[in-house]
């Protein structure tokens, strides 16, 4: 069967893009390698070809995957329900997903308001799309990078959506280990510094502690099709959180973070990434 054209395929699917967007389908997007692993179906050939390699040499790497997600569930439904937390600003949001971060922040409380943040064209065009939210709610899609928070910030959309008077979750899921640390803590300081006091940081990232061989040639794979990985180590990892107060059970591996309050079972083995919540003080 001859693979469709990105246009032809989106333009089946009822979603739309600006004029002469380039969707750099040619070369592997770490967003749609992750949908791939997910079994989702927004993917293309470059994508599937590091995909498939990273699954020859681990084959658990699909449910490495679904556990990555599967804590984001937990995360939000923390903050949502235990502590009060009703505003959300998701960046690097990824392919949509069901449930979508909203969906779980809206389950716990209707008027739940998200603001959706990825760099990715075929991203922003299934957002517009699929990320609709309760009619007491709100959600919104702004196209942004990590690396450039006061660009997506001053975003007409980010201000309609979120009171920055109020706390906001900031999350940041499986993002920051496609950035160095030169390239992540300044945006991600950036970003809890436009917080108000009481707001979130919800972070989770890959990590060599765990699964290490696994890992490391899962990253070889990547940077074959020139995606950088920085795994980090716990002690690394937790330099994110300087300032703000850890909430239980601090930093752990994500199959560890509190699983009592899933969905889906943890998987069998250690999955190689940390996860945790801090509150500004």
């Amino acid at each position: 069967m001859t693979e469709r054209t990105p246009d032809t395929w989106l333009t089946e699917a009822g979603f739309e893009l600006p004029p002469q967007t380039d969707l750099h389908t040619d070369r592997a997007h770490p967003a749609r390698i992750y949908d791939y692993l997910l079994g989702g179906k927004t993917n293309f050939p470059a994508d599937r070809e590091v995909g498939d390699r990273v699954l020859a040499d681990w084959p658990g790497a699909r449910e490495a995957a679904a556990s990555a997600r599967a804590v984001m569930h937990r995360m939000v439904r923390r903050l949502a329900e235990t502590h009060g937390v009703r505003q959300f600003l998701d960046v690097g949001t990824g392919i949509p997903t069901t449930p979508n971060l909203h969906e779980v922040v809206q389950r716990v409380d209707p008027a739940g308001r998200v603001v959706y943040v990825d760099n990715d064209p075929i991203v922003l065009a299934h957002s517009r799309a699929l990320l609709t939210s309760t009619p007491e709610g709100r959600t919104a899609y702004v196209e942004g990078d990590l690396r450039d928070p006061g660009k997506f910030l001053g975003d007409p959309a980010v201000a309609a959506t979120l009171d920055l008077r109020q706390p906001v979750a900031l999350t940041l899921i499986n993002i920051v280990h496609f950035l160095s640390d030169e390239a992540a803590h300044p945006p991600v300081r950036e970003l809890v510094a436009a917080l108000p006091s009481g707001s979130f940081l919800a972070l989770t990232a890959g990590t060599t502690d765990a699964a290490t061989e696994r890992i490391k040639q899962g990253s070889r794979r990547y940077a074959e099709a020139g995606v950088e990985v920085h795994a980090r180590t716990r002690a690394e990892f937790s330099r994110f959180f300087e300032g703000l107060e850890l909430d239980d059970p601090g930093v752990v591996l994500i199959n560890r973070w509190h699983p009592e309050l899933g969905d889906t079972p943890a998987p069998r083995e250690e999955t190689p990434a940390y996860g945790a919540i801090g509150r500004k003080p």
